[in-house]
């Protein structure tokens, strides 16, 4: 694969990780699987529209994967390797604060 494809697509990637809320909202969604975005909102205490907009991005990037059930939407890790890149940068992070 052609090697600056590669280098835009790890930038657009940690782009997409460079917000808190979408690391939380990943953390979560592998902590508890399935889960409905009230359950999300109510957890985060953040907005229900600020929470679905993050959904989104993670949607849209295919990190997440939703369903919806009459009125309601469940998101779900649609990517497991995106939660070994943060559990990576976590390590690094604790590995450096020892130092």
């Amino acid at each position: 694969m052609d090697h600056n494809y590669l280098i835009a697509e790890a930038a657009r990637l940690f782009k997409i990780l460079g917000n808190s809320l979408r690391i939380h909202l990943l953390i979560y969604l592998r902590q508890n699987g399935e889960s409905a975005v009230g359950d999300l909102v109510t957890h985060l205490k953040a907005s229900q529209p600020v929470v679905s907009k993050q959904l989104g991005i993670l949607s849209k990037a295919e990190f997440v994967q939703k369903r919806r059930d009459g009125n309601f939407i469940y998101y779900s890790i649609n990517d497991p390797d995106i939660i070994e890149i943060i559990d990576a940068m976590t390590e690094h992070i604790e590995h450096i604060k020892k130092q």
